[in-house]
C-alpha cells in the first residue's frame, strides 16, 4: 500500500482505515512460530505488535487533545525503547491478541473521529516534545504510514532481516 497525500478528512479516514487493515493482514500472514523471530538489530514481530498497540494508544489521546484542547497543545513523547525493554509491559512474552484488540479499537475510534473532522480542524496544531510542531493533517499523515511501516517490518523480521 502506498500512502498518498490526502486532500480531505474523508481521504484521511479512508487511508487511515486501509493502513489499519494492512497491519491486521500482515499479522494474520505471520508464519506459525515466528512471533519471536527477528533481525539481529531490530524488534521481533511480538515486540512490533506490542509497540504498535502502545503507540496507537498514544496517538488516539494526542488526536483527541489536538481536536479539543486550545492550541498549541503540548504533547509529551515517550521512550519507545524503554517501554519495549520493560519486562512488565510484555513486549517479549505478552499475548498478541490483547495488543491487537487495543490496536483495532483505538484505530477504529480514531477513524470515526477523523471522518467527522472539518477542513479547519486539520490545521489545529500542537508541539511534540521530541518532534516539534505539527498540525492534525501532518500528524495523521504520519499515522497513516505508521502501521504500513510496521507491516513491512513484520515481513522482514520473519525473514531475519531489516527492511531496506
Amino acid at each position: 500500500m502506498t500512502v498518498q497525500e490526502p486532500s480531505s478528512a474523508a481521504d484521511l479516514a479512508s487511508q487511515y482505515r486501509a493502513s489499519t487493515q494492512a497491519f491486521i493482514d500482515a499479522v494474520a500472514q505471520l508464519p506459525s512460530g515466528t512471533l519471536d523471530a527477528g533481525p539481529r538489530d531490530g524488534w521481533s514481530p511480538r515486540q512490533i505488535i506490542h509497540h504498535i498497540a502502545d503507540s496507537e494508544t498514544h496517538s488516539y489521546i494526542r488526536l483527541r487533545r489536538l481536536v479539543a484542547d486550545a492550541p498549541p497543545v503540548q504533547i509529551q513523547g515517550y521512550d519507545e525503547e524503554a517501554w519495549a525493554a520493560h519486562p512488565t509491559l510484555g513486549y517479549t512474552t505478552g499475548d498478541i491478541d490483547s495488543a491487537m484488540a487495543v490496536f483495532c479499537a483505538v484505530r477504529a475510534a480514531s477513524a470515526e473521529l477523523i471522518a467527522r473532522l472539518q477542513s479547519d480542524d486539520l490545521q489545529r496544531h500542537g508541539v511534540h516534545s521530541e518532534s516539534g510542531a505539527y498540525d492534525i493533517h501532518a500528524w495523521l499523515t504520519n499515522y497513516i504510514a505508521h502501521p504500513i511501516d510496521h507491516a513491512q517490518q513484520l515481513t522482514a523480521a520473519c525473514k531475519g532481516q531489516l527492511p531496506e
